[in-house]
């Protein structure tokens, strides 16, 4: 794990991604960002968002054909995500909602270091315009 330099520009990265429960993509960070530092580049945004994916804070959601999400890793409240295929909206779900997989449904000594669970479907929002 690679410690990240703190700089203002890292710092409001973090701070959007700490306060938003839409998982932006970057160019959304790019925007939120620009209100507090206007001449913060997009570049910029996407280097900060590599480093912080390979520093652990914060992770990725990816969906073919569609520009790469972020989500900031809440180390007290770990949730999985439910993804609606319609309008592509991502919301979280408690790691506490989902049942314990049994030991014995992985292989013998197989040691789980992360777990990451989508649930696919369609949103009440979307269900509703049909």
């Amino acid at each position: 794990m690679t410690m990240v330099r703190q700089t203002k520009q890292r710092a409001a990265v973090i701070r959007v991604l700490q306060n938003s429960r839409s998982h932006p993509d970057a160019a959304q960070v790019h925007a939120e960002v620009r209100e507090q530092l206007p001449s913060v580049s997009l570049g910029t945004v996407y280097r900060t968002l590599d480093a912080l994916v390979r520093d652990g804070m914060v992770m990725t959601i990816e969906r073919t054909g569609q520009a790469t999400r972020y989500d900031y890793k809440h180390e007290h409240e770990p949730h999985h995500h439910a993804v609606c295929r319609s309008c592509g909206a991502i919301f979280d779900v408690s790691v506490e909602a989902v049942p314990k997989l049994p030991a014995s449904a992985l292989p013998n000594g197989f040691q789980v270091t992360d777990v990451h669970l989508e649930f696919m479907g369609i949103c009440a929002e979307c269900l509703g315009k049909n």
